[in-house]
């Protein structure tokens, strides 16, 4: 029988659970509580703690901290809470000692004992509860290792689901599904190019809550994982031996494997909401420590939260204990984890004060854009929320990245051969400066993209007209009915060689256009291999085949792989293509403008032409001599496009999408020389000439 450990009255800061050599420092945070109790356990599956110690209100709370030391406990222990006070739900309190907690803090949790279903109710949950872990972070050796800080202008993002990327037994790793995985796929990652992977959350988050059952006995879950539960811990199902409180080291162990091949590690991140939902929602954590102070609620009746993303609750994000907590948590994830950057799902919502209502100034982003210790680290917001707020082109701050929609709609509408649209889509080509430039954004405030985890993939773009969701058990009502897409002829997956073939241009127009945009390109992960989700565009459910990487397709779609790693190397040898400011904003001395357009004719581009399906664009090169001419062909037939000359140069082609492969691009050097004053260009294609 263990012996009960010394407890002394312990500090309030640092908040969670921190090692020290002779015993371990608790603090949290609750200022309306009446009591606490922290609960010890020596294993991750015991049911019942081998302590419980009791704070008390005067010698262990500073305020609204409580605190204790425990002398002698080590990492790898196991902790939660209780906490007392009162259960006044019209005001907005939900406090229930019968609910065990978890600390908002913890590194690591685990849950081989959870019953989601108890934490919904008012009865003691103990049996069936988490635990979180005490882990020392200080224990790692990072050989070195530091955030990358590659510049944003040179970024490649490659966004990517941890699971889902390796999970599949055609992906041939060691450990499918993990952190792990991610490393013996790293090669793979180097040899195409990108610079950046963007993961889906890897925060904690509980993927066993049944979300439907289907007929056939399967049981769709929370695969995403866009509902977090520890906001300081890597999800442990990412993890080879979670139950030992490695969470951390392994995580770490994937961002320095990744950093030694150059490439930077960005996370998707979720704090505008929890996973504890609704008023009939679990108390998991911040609900049980004081609920209304980590909640928007409905003012005239406290029982209800106000819910601007669409998931049940709305993060209380510009109160002074919650900003603190995302700052906390960010600076951790850079300090201690060496993450290089971070997407900030419906960021829109960091932007909401304490009433709901957008504020010019909200002190959260603002903190996170003047941190120093995130002055190097990317910040990339998801620029709108649920409640209809979209914030394209004005998101609060000036280093804040953007996803850019109309960038990615513009480009659909464009290569499904929309006409009367060039001149919109050149601005999008161009940097979008006509949502960037007045307020002194540049071209890298916008991500720009075409597909991305919620919606088609881009196979699934050009072979379906309609989602096909039935799979997720919602009768087909749930995803975007508004996807821009066309099925180039037949609806789905199809023999037909000559659609694929069609299809496999298509796939190769749109990411020639996504790499030669000014911006910051992101590539949907699979994209180069044409991954299929069988026409799902809200795949959130599927953790199975529909989500699952099936790398049989890169044999199958070589030719698309190949033309991608190709087409990223191109942009990374002109740095035109990768220059920081809008066209026409940087000193030269040349009497060539660096950009003009044209038409089929020469500097006659159709901008007022409701037909118009075709555009071509001169960029420049400068003193680099990297000029380039980018002809784009929607129309359904070849035509003819006049060359502008270069003087005492030749053009040479780098690249032609209506060709087959290996012909379809050439190595950088390489290029076919053009002789002739035009150039005859397929229907559905793009050609890139370079001044040889």
């Amino acid at each position: 029988m263990s012996t009960d450990k010394i407890v002394l009255a312990g500090r309030p800061h640092p908040l969670g659970a921190t090692p020290f050599p002779d015993g371990v420092n608790f603090s949290v945070f609750s200022q309306h509580a009446t009591g606490v109790e922290l609960l010890l356990f020596e294993a991750h599956d015991q049911e019942n703690p081998s302590q419980v110690i009791t704070l008390d209100p005067f010698s262990n709370r500073s305020f609204a901290f409580w605190h204790c030391f425990v002398e002698g406990l080590e990492p790898g222990a196991h902790y939660a809470y209780r906490i007392d006070g009162p259960f006044s739900v019209e005001e907005g309190h939900r406090f229930n000692r019968n609910k065990v907690l978890i600390d908002p803090y913890a590194r690591g949790n685990t849950d081989a004992l959870w019953n989601r279903i108890d934490a919904c109710s008012m009865a003691d949950n103990l049996p069936t509860s988490m635990r979180s872990v005490v882990i020392d972070i200080s224990d790692y050796d990072w050989e070195g290792d530091e955030p990358l800080r590659h510049p944003m202008s040179e970024t490649i993002i490659y966004e990517m689901h941890v699971g889902g990327f390796t999970r599949s037994l055609s992906a041939k790793v060691r450990h499918p599904g993990s952190f792990k995985a991610v490393i013996d796929k790293i090669p793979y990652l180097k040899d195409l190019g990108i610079t950046a992977v963007e993961l889906l959350p890897v925060f904690e988050f509980d993927d066993s809550n049944p979300l439907r059952v289907m007929a056939d006995g399967q049981i769709l879950t929370n695969f995403w994982g866009y509902s977090t539960l520890g906001f300081f811990a890597p999800e442990g199902s990412y993890c080879v031996t979670p139950e030992a409180g490695t969470h951390i080291n392994e995580f770490r162990d994937m961002v320095k494997a990744l950093h030694q091949a150059d490439i930077e590690v960005i996370l998707d991140v979720v704090f505008n909401h929890t996973d504890e939902g609704n008023h009939l929602g679990p108390t998991i954590s911040f609900k049980g420590f004081d609920n209304s102070i980590y909640y928007h609620l409905v003012v005239d009746d406290k029982e209800y939260y106000l819910d601007y993303t669409g998931c049940g609750n709305t993060v209380n994000c510009n109160h002074p204990i919650m900003e603190k907590f995302i700052r906390e948590c960010l600076e951790f994830w850079v300090n201690e984890m060496h993450v290089d950057g971070f997407r900030f799902d419906e960021g829109s919502i960091l932007s909401r004060g304490e009433d709901g209502m957008p504020m010019q100034h909200p002190p959260v982003l603002w903190t996170i854009e003047l941190s120093e210790s995130l002055a190097d680290t990317k910040l990339i917001a998801e620029a709108w929320d649920a409640a209809g707020l979209y914030q394209i082109g004005y998101f609060p701050g000036y280093r804040w990245a953007e996803w850019n929609g109309r960038y990615r709609d513009t480009i659909r509408r464009f290569v499904a051969g929309e006409p009367g649209i060039v001149g919109e889509f050149a601005t999008r080509l161009a940097g979008s400066a006509d949502l960037y430039q007045r307020s002194g954004r540049l071209p890298v405030n916008s991500i720009n993209f075409i597909t991305c985890h919620d919606g088609f993939t881009l196979n699934d773009l050009v072979s379906y007209n309609e989602k096909h969701n039935e799979a997720n058990g919602e009768n087909n009502r749930d995803g975007s009915d508004n996807n821009i897409s066309w099925n180039c002829g037949i609806e789905g997956d199809t023999n037909d060689p000559t659609v694929d073939a069609f299809r496999t241009r298509q796939v190769k127009n749109f990411m020639a256009i996504l790499l030669l945009s000014k911006g910051v390109p992101m590539i949907l992960g699979g994209d180069e291999m044409r991954r299929t989700q069988q026409g799902n565009n809200n795949a959130y459910c599927h953790n199975n085949d529909i989500s699952w990487y099936d790398w049989s397709r890169l044999d199958r779609y070589r030719e698309v792989y190949r033309f991608v790693k190709k087409m990223i190397a191109f942009r990374k040898h002109h740095h035109i293509l990768e220059r920081r400011t809008f066209f026409g904003s940087e000193t030269d001395h040349s009497a060539i403008p660096e950009v003009s357009w044209h038409g089929c004719q020469l500097n006659a581009p159709g901008w007022n032409d409701p037909q118009c399906r075709v555009l071509a664009v001169t960029l420049n090169g400068g003193s680099l001599k990297q000029d380039i001419h980018i002809i784009f062909n929607m129309e359904d037939a070849d035509l003819i496009f006049e060359l502008p000359s270069i003087a005492g140069c030749c053009w040479g082609k780098a690249l032609d999408t209506g060709l087959p492969s290996p012909e379809d691009i050439t190595e950088v050097g390489q290029e076919i020389p053009v002789a002739s004053a035009t150039l005859n260009v397929k229907a559905r294609s793009i050609v890139v000439l370079v001044n040889k």
